[in-house]
């Protein structure tokens, strides 16, 4: 799928890419309305079309990642929310071993995230994986989302990026298509990023179904 010959630099998203992202989903989609709808003494229905907008209104801007926007916009302590569920954070299959082989090859493997600081800690003391990577980096951190193309100028300018001979795995394709304007070399998508529904819909994007079909063969 990979000419790895060609590739000195993997950046890699988190929530759907290496992490099964039906941790985020089942929080968002049904632990969040739950909770706020305890809150305001409404049904989870209820709760779940008053919240809908206010969601869509956020999506691919910065504050849809943002945990101190919801936090203040809910009125809910959302990082405490998300200790109690910290047992559907996983890894999706065989996502820690292509990370290993990645680094083992001697690629340059970068995380690049949408996801609030606060949430990559909470996920990395759940699964340690720091130390796979150069370095972590999250949208919030240049004050844009991977959707804008502001964030992949800053990127290139943090890391020096040689942005084509670079590959890139995300599970939004509005991002991927980002990374595309941008001119990073190699992109790719994922077929299964909750791991509780079915393939997702890639476009034009090729999309791994299993990482090991990734592993650089020694």
């Amino acid at each position: 799928m990979i000419d790895w010959t060609k590739i000195s630099t993997v950046l890699l998203d988190m929530d759907g890419t290496l992490l099964d992202l039906h941790f985020d989903n089942y929080f968002w989609q049904e632990y969040v309305p739950d909770r706020y709808a305890e809150k305001h003494g409404i049904s989870l229905a209820r709760a779940k079309e008053e919240l809908s907008p206010r969601f869509e209104q956020t999506y691919g801007k910065l504050q849809w990642y943002c945990l101190d926007f919801w936090a203040r916009e809910l009125d809910l302590d959302i990082m405490a929310m998300k200790h109690e569920v910290t047992h559907l954070i996983s890894f999706r299959p065989y996502a820690d071993a292509f990370l290993q082989n990645i680094k083992d090859h001697g690629k340059q493997v970068i995380m690049i995230t949408n996801a609030h600081r606060d949430s990559l800690s909470l996920k990395l003391e759940r699964l340690p994986m720091a130390h796979y990577f150069d370095k972590l980096i999250s949208s919030h951190d240049y004050g844009y989302p991977k959707e804008d193309q502001s964030f992949w100028r800053a990127l290139e300018d943090d890391i020096a990026l040689d942005k084509e001979h670079a590959l890139f795995i995300d599970d939004n394709i509005g991002i991927l298509d980002s990374a595309k304007t941008y001119g990073i070399a190699e992109l790719l998508a994922i077929r299964h990023p909750d791991s509780q529904k079915g393939p997702w819909e890639t476009g034009s994007y090729n999309a791994v179904e299993d990482f090991r079909e990734l592993f650089i063969s020694s």
